[in-house]
């Protein structure tokens, strides 16, 4: 999948989480351009920041069978709220940014496998 496909997919997700979540205020996205810019920053820091955690938390990885990756998901949630501004974009707690994480991962699975390549 191209990266602006991914931006694209991101940022419709993170709409319909925040809709979703509207009530509970756990999740909370001002504008559906605040949405583009969260998910395009979290791409950047997907491709920048990611890696280096994954290679320095591969022992509890490895221990967790790669369970703790749903943290380090949740972190990079986090990091983004951090640098698109927590008024415009924040989680409640650390707990609700990784079941966003969780349910992000669980529907980019599904859409990418559904993709088809022409």
């Amino acid at each position: 999948m191209t990266f602006w496909k991914r931006v694209l997919i991101d940022t419709i997700l993170f709409i319909a989480l925040a809709g979703l979540f509207a009530g509970t205020g756990m999740f909370y996205i001002s504008s559906a351009w605040i949405a583009l810019l969260a998910s395009f920053v979290l791409a950047i820091l997907n491709v920048l920041v990611k890696p280096i955690l994954v290679i320095l938390s591969l022992p509890i990885n490895i221990l967790t069978l790669g369970l703790f990756s749903i943290v380090i998901n949740g972190a990079m949630l986090q990091l983004t709220s951090m640098f698109v501004g927590p008024a415009f974009f924040h989680f409640s707690s650390f707990w609700s940014a990784m079941l966003i994480a969780i349910i992000m991962a669980i529907c980019n699975t599904v859409i990418t496998s559904h993709q088809s390549e022409y």
